[in-house]
């Protein structure tokens, strides 16, 4: 059976870690797990090391952006295939089997299904969505997999952006002509945040890294619908103020940039 690379970037997860560890416990073996440790100031390497006997896991403590941490994990590990994921991310049981199971199957690419669970009043609303050369590139690396092969030829995330790094991977992975494949049984959970503050700055910022693709590939307004963007899910305090809070962290990567 074809082992896989686990990858995941870590900075003060002390609250979570756990339980993403214990998801792969159970996880289709073999695989190894890689953690890249941004210099977290709280319990989560004390936790990750009470790891190590129960996973083939290396830890590395750098201080690093996320993209920066992945490049990192990747450079650090041992198999063909590297599957992303987050410190925040719950994995279904069979979440490695599927992403297997779509490598197996000739993939240079795999995105699962990311289910977002927590605050309901922003659980509901869905990505803004960016098509390039007809398929989805929003596709966010907490529920990712590239051939390691292909992910070094392209250089890896590029380690200048903020958020929007791994759409930015992708549409530089569809450009070279990679086979890209969603499996929606490839099901991982991912927590939102828990208050507004750190709802509007997710915003803000993931507005910031729209803005950072734009200077990287030209104008992509034409690559987003306006149906979708406005669509009766996001028409809604939560969805609209996300939305307005983005085009500010989108106008202030155009200044500062």
């Amino acid at each position: 059976m074809r082992p896989l690379s686990i990858v995941i970037t870590v900075k003060n997860e002390e609250e979570h870690i756990g339980q993403l560890l214990d998801s792969l416990l159970v996880q289709e073996r073999p695989f190894e797990v890689v953690i890249v440790d941004s210099e977290s100031t709280d319990r989560t390497v004390d936790i990750i090391r009470g790891y190590m006997d129960k996973l083939d896991l290396r830890l590395i403590i750098k201080r690093s952006s996320r993209g920066g941490g992945r490049n990192i994990g990747v450079a650090n590990s041992r198999y063909d295939y590297v599957v992303f994921t987050d410190g925040d991310i719950i994995p279904s049981e069979t979440w490695l089997r599927e992403m297997r199971r779509s490598i197996d199957e000739g993939n240079d690419v795999v995105a699962g299904k990311t289910i977002q669970v927590g605050n309901e009043k922003f659980a509901v609303l869905e990505r803004v969505e960016l098509i390039y050369r007809g398929l989805d590139v929003t596709f966010p690396s907490c529920n990712l997999a590239y051939r390691k092969e292909l992910f070094l030829r392209l250089g890896g995330f590029d380690e200048r952006f903020i958020t929007a790094e791994d759409i930015d991977l992708n549409m530089r992975a569809i450009s070279a002509g990679a086979k890209f494949y969603y499996n929606e049984n490839a099901i991982v959970y991912h927590r939102t945040r828990e208050d507004l503050i750190s709802f509007y700055k997710q915003a803000f910022w993931n507005g910031y890294g729209r803005k950072q693709l734009t200077k990287k590939h030209g104008n992509l307004w034409s690559h987003y619908s306006l149906g979708r963007m406005f669509s009766r899910d996001k028409i809604s305090f939560y969805g609209l103020t996300r939305l307005a809070f983005a085009f500010i962290g989108y106008m202030y990567a155009k200044v500062v940039e």
